[in-house]
């Protein structure tokens, strides 16, 4: 079992004695969405590390998008309750990188590759995603290499 896993299940047991609601209720859900992905397949597997900061980060996405779309929808404290499920998450999560660490990042990957104009995304990207590892979003990054190719 990796550590984090075990981790989270540790934290599960001391926020159930604790009656704290929303991180039990937190962790429970991210443990939930492991064993869906492990179960998931042709055969169960185990989860390394990386796969579960991976299922954690897209957790995080969710209720970092569900409480945009209850804020505007009216319902402030519903997205509310989505933040603090999505700060409980971000505990468990590396932290993320500042826009000038990603900066430097995609510099790096652009002079590796060689690669100039908006036709060579796809291969800066390649280089960048595995350096950046669940350290920063999809999007931002996308963002980042369309800047600077563009």
């Amino acid at each position: 079992m990796s550590s984090l896993k075990e981790r989270l299940q540790a934290d599960l047991t001391a926020a159930m004695r604790d009656r704290d609601t929303v991180r039990t209720r937190t962790i429970r859900m991210a443990l939930t969405a492991i064993t869906n992905e492990e179960v998931s397949g042709a055969a169960a597997r185990e989860l390394g590390d990386d796969e579960v900061t991976r299922v954690l980060t897209r957790e995080a996405k969710k209720r970092r998008e569900a409480a945009e779309a209850f804020e505007s929808g009216g319902r402030p404290e519903r997205a509310a309750d989505e933040r603090a499920e999505g700060a409980v998450l971000e505990d468990y999560l590396p932290a993320q990188l500042s826009d000038d660490e990603l900066s430097t990042l995609v510099a790096d990957a652009i002079a590796e590759t060689g690669a100039s104009g908006p036709k060579a995304m796809g291969q800066v990207m390649r280089v960048v995603n595995p350096k950046v590892a669940g350290r920063a979003e999809g999007g931002r990054v996308a963002a980042e290499v369309r800047r600077r190719l563009g």
